[in-house]
């Protein structure tokens, strides 16, 4: 008999790569506010933000996998974050309880940590400094309070780091382009580390945790190791794409000026840039977690030098 899992965001990015992976012997169903450009046929379009249209695709669910989130920078108005995130992370929730739907798998964020803090792990204490981690460190409590009225639930929480692949737009894909087009200048010493994570090793990982039997709240930084500082980042991504020319380095209260400026320009011009005080901030900072606990159970298919190979053979056409 097969089991129906319902993937809760599945048009996006990440979700666009777990149906792909997840094998069809289970039934899949995508529910999503918008259409997904590659699966369209098993996309089921809703918003968890009401909860009746989430009950219309929970009969005979066995497992539920909610990657649905606002995550980029400066949304607005700032209560989306709480609306989606948390909201609707109630709504799903609600929905499973009414329908006894006993497994969840949700992706948080590291974002919960806090910026520049010492190697995290599952244990360490929850920081949030932005409307992002914040709501969803509170997404997560709910997730530890459905979980425990019931020792049958079993409720997984995934903290992935910044994930970054192919068709993926977000804050690598810039550096990489960057990088790629020799448009790129270094905004501080490069000596912080990033802990980064390649799309399929994470849908790898959410493959495994759905043939795991488990009851409870696990918990999971998602990492793939090693760590590299910025300097070594960019010189690996510049070594991938045959650029060896040096770059333009300048220092991080430099950086802080001209992403105030830009700032400013956006408040004038009602317009989102891709330069900002908060992106020269994380590019600086030291975002590095620790991931022993995944990493004792479960090795990811792909090594970050080949991984960072793969989305840049896919996104660019190298010129030497």
């Amino acid at each position: 008999m097969k089991n129906k899992i319902l993937i809760i965001g599945g048009s996006g990015f990440v979700g666009s790569f777990l149906i792909d992976a997840i094998d069809y012997e289970d039934e899949v169903v995508n529910f999503d506010k918008k259409i997904s450009q590659l699966h369209s046929n098993i996309t089921i379009i809703g918003n968890i933000l009401d909860k009746a249209s989430i009950d219309l695709v929970m009969k005979d669910v066995k497992l539920v996998i909610l990657l649905a989130a606002e995550h980029k920078d400066n949304v607005k108005p700032v209560k989306l974050y709480y609306d989606v995130n948390v909201k609707g992370t109630q709504n799903v929730l609600e929905s499973m309880s009414d329908f006894n739907i006993k497994n969840i798998i949700f992706t948080s964020s590291v974002a919960v940590y806090g910026i520049n803090k010492n190697f995290p792990n599952e244990e360490s204490k929850l920081d949030p400094f932005n409307h992002y981690g914040k709501s969803k460190f509170q997404a997560e409590e709910l997730i530890k309070e459905w979980t425990v009225k019931d020792p049958n639930r079993s409720g997984i929480i995934i903290r992935p780091t910044v994930i970054f692949g192919p068709r993926n737009r977000g804050n690598l894909y810039n550096l990489l382009e960057k990088i790629v087009t020799k448009k790129f200048v270094m905004i501080g010493a490069g000596k912080n580390k990033k802990s980064i994570a390649y799309v399929e090793n994470v849908v790898s990982f959410i493959e495994y945790l759905m043939k795991k039997q488990t009851k409870g709240i696990i918990i999971y930084n998602y990492c793939d190791k090693p760590d590299l500082d910025m300097n070594q980042l960019v010189l690996t991504i510049r070594k991938i794409s045959g650029f060896d020319r040096n770059f333009l380095r300048i220092p991080f209260w430099l950086g802080m000026i001209i992403g105030y400026t830009f700032d400013f320009f956006s408040i004038i011009f009602r317009k989102n840039f891709s330069i900002s005080s908060v992106r020269v901030k994380k590019f600086c900072a030291k975002t590095n977690y620790n991931s022993k606990k995944l990493h004792s159970e479960f090795s990811p298919p792909y090594p970050i030098e080949e991984a960072l190979r793969k989305t840049v053979s896919s996104e660019f056409i190298i010129k030497n």
